[in-house]
């Protein structure tokens, strides 16, 4: 797993071993910053379900103005601090320890892009996406990436479901606030 492109480019990332964390495919990462292009730059990047921090560092790299990466997993969010000190990306880089609801009930600022990545077929994709999109900046956009057959709703708060792309087994799926058109 590498950083594709930007600041950081060709930087390795580390990631836990095991069956618990599943991390994006490169040629997943590479298709949704290529549809993402010109939305990182100096925005505001929430990577919720961080794991190894992998999209949060990409969009870093790629000149995002802040990312802030929240994992329940202390070994998770070590994970992530290592990747971050290697690629030269701490400074812009606020890393949580807790469980995503609680970040997101009790976060007060706002985010222009929001990667949801969670394990596959919790229900915490469900249950994230609506409390992620009180936390987006009208402009914004929200990510999920889940399985291929796993239904996502059309709305979530304001965001309605904008595109999906597929790429084998993985969907991406972005929601964009409804007073915004593509």
């Amino acid at each position: 797993m590498r950083v594709i492109t930007g600041s950081a480019r060709g930087s390795r990332l580390t990631t836990l071993e095991g069956d618990s964390v599943r991390p994006t495919p490169e040629r997943v990462k590479e298709a949704l910053f290529s549809a993402l292009q010109f939305q990182i730059e100096g925005r505001r990047v929430l990577d919720l379900f961080a794991g190894s921090g992998q999209l949060g560092i990409e969009a870093l790299s790629r000149g995002a103005k802040q990312a802030v990466f929240v994992d329940a997993s202390k070994n998770s969010v070590s994970v992530v601090q290592k990747n971050l000190e290697h690629t030269g990306l701490s400074e812009n880089a606020v890393v949580k320890t807790m469980d995503f609801a609680a970040f997101l009930l009790q976060n007060r600022e706002h985010f222009d892009l929001a990667f949801l990545d969670p394990p596959y077929r919790t229900g915490l994709l469900q249950r994230a996406l609506p409390l992620t999109a009180e936390v987006m900046n009208t402009g914004g956009t929200i990510i999920c990436e889940h399985p291929r057959d796993e239904e996502m709703p059309q709305e979530a708060g304001n965001f309605v479901l904008a595109r999906s792309y597929r790429h084998g087994k993985i969907q991406l799926t972005l929601y964009r606030h409804k007073d915004v058109t593509e």
